[in-house]
């Protein structure tokens, strides 16, 4: 993404309960599903507000935010200082760029039907992730495309799980399993969540 399609939405975007609730869920699944310890430093690529990585922040010593939208990363900045980890914001687009840190994890949550190529990626987070770590990516169900109403910089109508884990595995990944984490109801349909889970040896 190379335009930041949520600058008209970034100050309003916590405001939607679904939203809310949603990420609540798969912050759940991570904690329930990934074993977090106190020392360690997560990336949450598409952080955008904040949501995941606030919830996911008592658990870890630091996180680092990535994420292409200005406007996202400033409405991010407001909350750093009130979290319960060390926050780093970074506006980078990893799709296209890469990073000399290396994590213990890396968090997403509803970002992957945002990035082109998917393949590449699980690649570039390979590349991040410590032998040891893990990756804890959740996004939708493969559906119609009757989920985005607006133009966000889609190129995915969610993904088939079985894909997905298929990609994680070919770029080195190990123990890759998918699991449910959330559902979001809409007047357009009911649209399952997903949380895939796999480690780097």
């Amino acid at each position: 993404m190379s335009n930041d399609f949520f600058a008209h939405k970034a100050q309003v975007y916590e405001q939607s309960p679904a939203r809310v609730d949603n990420v609540s869920n798969i912050a759940n699944t991570i904690l329930e599903k990934a074993e977090l310890v106190p020392a360690m430093h997560l990336l949450d690529f598409g952080s955008g507000t904040g949501l995941l990585l606030e919830r996911i922040a008592p658990h870890v010593k630091k996180i680092t935010a990535v994420d292409i939208s200005p406007s996202m990363n400033r409405q991010l900045a407001e909350k750093q200082g009130k979290l319960a980890c060390e926050l780093e914001i970074r506006e980078l687009d990893l799709e296209k760029q890469t990073m000399e840190e290396r994590f213990d994890g890396v968090i997403s949550s509803m970002t992957m039907h945002h990035v082109r190529d998917v393949e590449s990626m699980f690649r570039r987070f390979y590349e991040l992730v410590k032998p040891g770590g893990f990756i804890a990516i959740s996004d939708l169900d493969k559906e119609d495309g009757s989920f985005h109403t607006e133009d966000t910089g889609v190129f995915h109508f969610g993904f088939d799980r079985g894909e997905i884990a298929s990609a994680a595995r070919q770029a080195g990944f190990d123990d890759a399993e998918v699991v449910s984490a959330s559902m979001i109801e809409r007047e357009t349909g009911n649209y399952p969540v997903f949380l895939l889970i796999a480690s780097r040896c």
